[in-house]
């Protein structure tokens, strides 16, 4: 009686003639049933977890990931050849809450700003399990979430969050104020993000697995710590529960009347004046600090123009008076040409293929996510460089000043005598009109190198 009382006063206050025309008893009944659905659908999220086809279906991007094994050593191969028996022990240990998460094993990656991440490795079980829980919450909580927030959610990409700040910028909101957040994923909340959880989940069972995977601690050199805070990335369900965490300050945001564009815990307010933006960004930090309970890194957040930053290894030329266009970063180019360094360093003792294999691979995916960019002459640029760096490959190759000689007199180069024989250091004689005519773009053509400027040219044609 009390849940229909409360529901006749909703439906009341919904109807602009102040409730003459309420529906008739049976209708209010029909939302009650409605809403009571809702209610055991939600109260019954452990079950769908435990379901076995989201379980196997789990199962497939967790084989896909080909990932390390965690603390048991056990492989996603060795894992697999007892899948079913694996699953089903699964299920019965949630089922009967004996099922205890194994600590994540630490692995520290270098970052290229310099200092360490922290990448937590679970075991294959735990990992198919936190795959299963985010495949439920996505179908919860991701329909609830900001239009303006684009990292690890269904149909949406980097490439929808640049391109959505472009907009923005192009409207005249010519100020951004980037937010960095310090050590994100390592000073999660675990209350306030259980709180969260909670305000959509009634399944007591689901919240406290959940909890147990929070807990669950990091191995480090076969010492186990736990973990007070912070969600290990690494995990299947990090992501999402990221998301949970930051939809708050998306809220925020929105209540505000803020343009933004969010991937994961990379946040990017735009408004029109330098006043307005130093503005926001003090609200913001205190925001952040007080109600998330997350530090914000004040030498990495900053008020200025947008194409002074960055925003997911993009920035952006013009905006002013002339028009808007998208760019790759100045660090992420400076990423990219450490990473050809080291595939093209000439000591490696490996063959001219395996480097031009090795660059292929690393090109086509480094381009398949900054096809975005519209200022193709540095595209040009890096071909023209690559190129070089391969010269005084082959060059280094070619041991002797009778070998270079040679080679580059078989490859068609005039007065290659002048060049086999010279003082001059690799890297200079690679830009000698020489070795232009002998190692020219169409000697790298055949040997099968991925250009940069004429695949991104391929993408915008067929896109």
């Amino acid at each position: 009686m009390v849940v229909q009382k409360f529901l006749t006063e909703w439906l009341r206050d919904q109807c602009e003639d102040g409730g003459q025309n309420l529906p008739k008893s049976y209708e209010v009944h029909q939302v009650i049933a409605a809403a009571k659905e809702d209610q055991q659908a939600y109260t019954s999220l452990l079950k769908q977890v435990l379901h076995e086809p989201n379980l196997y279906e789990a199962w497939e991007p967790v084989r896909k990931n080909h990932g390390a094994p965690g603390v048991d050593k056990i492989t996603i191969g060795e894992f697999s050849k007892n899948l079913q028996e694996n699953i089903d022990d699964i299920i019965t240990a949630v089922e009967n809450g004996t099922y205890k998460p194994c600590p994540v094993r630490r692995k520290d990656i270098e970052k290229s700003s310099g200092g360490y991440r922290m990448l937590g490795i679970p075991i294959i079980r735990d990992r198919l399990l936190t795959q299963a829980i985010q495949q439920v919450l996505t179908s919860v909580f991701d329909p609830g979430f900001s239009e303006f927030s684009f990292g690890f959610r269904p149909g949406r990409s980097a490439k929808d969050a640049v391109e959505h700040a472009k907009t923005i910028i192009s409207e005249g909101y010519t100020w951004v104020v980037d937010i960095d957040i310090s050590k994100f994923f390592d000073r999660v909340n675990h209350d306030i993000l259980m709180y969260l959880l909670s305000k959509k989940i009634k399944d007591k069972g689901l919240l406290k697995l959940i909890r147990k995977f929070l807990n669950a601690g990091i191995m480090y050199d076969g010492v186990t710590t736990r973990q007070m805070e912070g969600i290990p990335q690494g995990s299947p369900f990090s992501p999402i529960l990221a998301n949970i965490m930051l939809d708050e300050l998306d809220k925020e945001l929105e209540q505000r009347g803020h343009m933004f564009a969010r991937y994961a815990d990379d946040c990017n307010i735009y408004v029109k004046s330098k006043r307005a933006a130093k503005r926001v960004m003090t609200s913001i930090r205190k925001f952040i600090e007080e109600k998330l309970k997350l530090k914000l890194n004040v030498e990495k957040s900053a008020v200025d123009r947008p194409w002074k930053r960055k925003f997911l290894g993009f920035s952006f030329v013009g905006g002013l008076k002339t028009e808007l266009r998208i760019r790759i970063a100045k660090k992420s180019i400076q990423k990219f040409k450490d990473r050809i360094r080291q595939i093209t360093k000439r000591n490696r003792g490996v063959s001219l293929e395996q480097v031009v294999n090795e660059l292929n691979l690393y090109l086509r995916g480094w381009l398949g996510y900054f096809k975005l960019m519209e200022t193709p002459s540095v595209l040009k640029r890096l071909d023209g460089w690559i190129r070089r760096k391969l010269r005084c490959y082959i060059f280094k190759q070619w041991k002797t000043s009778k070998k270079r000689c040679k080679e580059l007199r078989r490859l068609g180069a005039k007065e290659s005598w002048s060049v086999a024989y010279s003082g001059n250091g690799l890297w200079r004689l690679s830009s000698t009109e020489q070795a232009h005519n002998a190692l020219n773009c169409a000697y790298f053509n055949e040997l099968g190198l991925f250009s940069l400027y004429q695949q991104w040219q391929g993408y915008v044609k067929f896109s």
